[in-house]
């Protein structure tokens, strides 16, 4: 049986010969979608499906004008059926086929490593009234996480209720009362300093702003925040900019968070004798993660729009002209005017077009220097984080920004200070900077599967699944320790599946294995009957148990 794919896709590069199909439920590997940047449709792959062997042989593949340098294995896209037609006397949709093939046996997790696993508490566990929200109700769900074998929670420890009202005055009672109810349901903690806002992002519904007195120290001088090119100021966490500037009534902004993760210290030191604190997530930047603010839906953002750029404030600007001139080049100190706005595609723009200025002396000189500053934060904040907790497992977060991956310029990576263009690695170098401080790598969206964003979101040439293997070996070739959670929220067995896959990866010969997965999040829904039986099975699956 022969079938006949067509795609308007711009990155094919080698097919597969004699590649093993891996489900009747999942069969593509990568999925070829749409692009803006070929508008006629190509025939391009002639498909032998032989459900004997299992196997599915490329026969001819296109020879395209622009093939940049992604390496995208195919794996015919048999239920894509808008993308599929049939060739031969059995010409007609492909959900007429007859022929099935076989499933892919499940893979049996008993007696691999031990993942340690996590459940995110509500983001308003903690009021803002810095009390605890239904404590009954909650010791009620612990102790059902707890016969779930789970091992701890985390939990948001937000700047904004801690140290709300007045510089170095922190209120840590609210906590106090959470991590006691945590001990008594015998459940480990991890704790996220969280130095952002909660509210006006993706699956938000708890609104705390940063303390006060920094919005107060905000209104006098905008520039403390990330900034876009019409002047839009985002106050959802501070500007890396004010790292070093003393701008806070006196204190720089690493002296804040460090002042701020000595009191942590000091009020809770009976939980970490105890063991109850296990693990410091350290928030770096917008949502907890290490990367700038350039999707925010506050200022209009909508997926899969590529994000602007967010160094438009005075601090950013001096260390931009700075480097344009230790450069040699002071006319290179300007952020790029053809980047596109929030919600552009990458062919729309002048800067991340294929070809574009992305990839020009002036174009890597930014980037390099756009993604330093990331770096040179992170790298500042984790020296101070291992002073103030000494002995503990430190970790941090990367966000998943996989749309747009499948272009050569990876724009909205860009954006957000991932310099990770098709010819280079930018994720080496922050696992080497986590590499310096021993700190845990912690990485999103590994429960996503290519195929699921290509069917949903064909415009955004998004591989979720290809990010997350870059990322992952990336990390664990540094030498590092790796830990993840999911993005979306996830009840199925195929979600579960993808992430046990990325957690314990098949034959790896070095072993390769997460530190710990932390779910998101604790709901009604998790806690329904059958959503708590598949998770218990997964919990089972990620300790290495016998189901």
């Amino acid at each position: 049986m022969t079938i006949t794919l067509v795609s308007w896709n711009s990155k094919l590069s080698v097919p597969f010969f004699g590649t093993p199909v891996p489900s009747t439920s999942s069969l593509i590997s990568r999925l070829l979608v749409p692009s803006d940047s070929l508008h006629s449709a190509i025939e391009f792959n002639r498909v032998d499906i032989s459900s004997a062997k299992d196997i599915v042989t490329m026969k001819t593949w296109a020879k395209f004008k622009s093939m940049p340098c992604s390496q995208l294995p195919l794996i015919a896209a048999l239920q894509a059926a808008k993308e599929v037609t049939m060739v031969g006397e059995d010409e007609g949709p492909l959900s007429g086929m007859q022929e099935e093939l076989p499933r892919e046996p499940e893979r049996v997790y008993a007696g691999t490593p031990y993942v340690p696993i996590f459940v995110m508490l509500p983001l308003g566990t903690v009021t803002l009234q810095n009390k605890l929200d239904d404590p009954d109700g909650l010791l009620r769900d612990l102790k059902t996480l707890k016969s779930a074998n789970v091992d701890g929670v985390m939990v948001d420890c937000w700047w904004g209720l801690v140290e709300s009202e007045i510089p170095q005055k922190y209120n840590w009672s609210g906590y106090r009362q959470l991590f006691t109810t945590v001990r008594e349901a015998c459940l480990k903690l991890q704790v996220v300093m969280s130095f952002h806002q909660c509210g006006g992002n993706v699956g938000d519904d708890v609104n705390i702003p940063l303390p006060k007195w920094i919005l107060e120290i905000g209104q006098k001088n905008p520039d403390i925040f990330f900034t876009d090119r019409e002047d839009r100021r985002n106050p959802e966490c501070l500007s890396w900019g004010v790292d070093k500037e003393r701008v806070l009534r006196g204190r720089t902004g690493l002296e804040v968070y460090f002042d701020y993760m000595r009191s942590f210290r000091q009020e809770f030191d009976d939980f970490f004798e105890d063991e109850t604190i296990v693990e410091i997530s350290i928030g770096l930047g917008p949502c907890g993660e290490l990367r700038y603010p350039s999707y925010p839906e506050s200022h209009g953002w909508r997926y899969p729009g590529i994000g602007e750029f967010q160094c438009y404030d005075k601090y950013l600007q001096k260390s931009l002209k700075k480097a344009a001139e230790a450069r040699g080049q002071p006319e290179w100190a300007k952020v790029p005017q053809n980047a596109g706005y929030y919600n552009s595609r990458p062919q729309d723009t002048g800067f991340f077009r294929d070809g574009g200025d992305w990839d020009n002396y002036y174009g890597r000189f930014f980037l390099r220097w756009y993604s330093q500053v990331l770096i040179d934060h992170g790298d500042r904040v984790f020296s101070l984080t291992n002073l103030a907790f000494e002995g503990t497992r430190i970790s941090a977060k990367i966000s998943g920004i996989h749309w747009w991956y499948k272009t050569a310029s990876h724009a909205a990576e860009l954006a957000a200070g991932f310099n990770n263009s098709c010819n280079r690695d930018g994720y080496a170098p922050i696992a080497n900077m986590f590499k310096k401080h021993n700190i845990t790598f912690n990485f999103t969206c590994v429960e996503l599967r290519t195929t699921t964003h290509a069917a949903d979101y064909p415009e955004a040439l998004a591989d979720p699944e290809g990010l997350v293997w870059q990322v992952l070996n990336a990390a664990w070739d540094a030498g590092i320790h790796v830990s993840s959670e999911n993005a979306l929220p996830c009840y199925d067995r195929d979600g579960y599946r993808k992430v046990l896959e990325n957690a314990k990866p098949h034959d790896d010969p070095d072993g390769h294995h997460v530190a710990a997965f932390t779910y998101l999040r604790l709901n009604p829904s998790l806690l329904q009957k059958d959503n708590l039986q598949e998770f218990e099975r997964f919990v089972k699956c990620m300790h290495g148990d016998k189901i």
